[in-house]
């Protein structure tokens, strides 16, 4: 699996564990209709902003053995979502290394590139 920047896809967080099918990485396939490939370091803004679109981060759930999420923590998220942030000026800092490839069939990598993690 390749990155936007065109090498092997890093882990993005095992702490909580994230991606699509849990196993830290952005990866994505058939079954993934939200194509869950940005990497990023969630903010409070954009834990809101997702809370006031209908998906709510922050909040426990232990039926999905879910902690929620807090500032700081590293979460792949849908690309139309973080698109969405751009949009509203609150998106999340990305880990380029660590989102794949597929996030460039809706994202830029210009836009990706200036909201990296610095």
């Amino acid at each position: 699996m390749k990155n936007v920047l065109g090498t092997n896809l890093e882990i993005c967080n095992l702490n909580p564990i994230t991606g699509f099918t849990r196993n830290g990485c952005c990866e994505t396939g058939p079954q993934d209709i939200g194509q869950h490939t940005v990497c990023a370091e969630v903010t409070q803004e954009f834990l809101q902003f997702s809370k006031m679109q209908g998906n709510d981060l922050m909040t426990p759930r232990p039926e999905f053995e879910f902690k929620g999420l807090k500032a700081g923590d590293r979460w792949c998220l849908c690309a139309s979502r973080w698109l969405e942030a751009l949009e509203e000026g609150v998106a999340p800092p990305v880990i380029l290394e660590a989102t794949h490839e597929k996030a460039l069939d809706v994202i830029n990598l210009a836009e990706l590139k200036y909201h990296q993690l610095r």
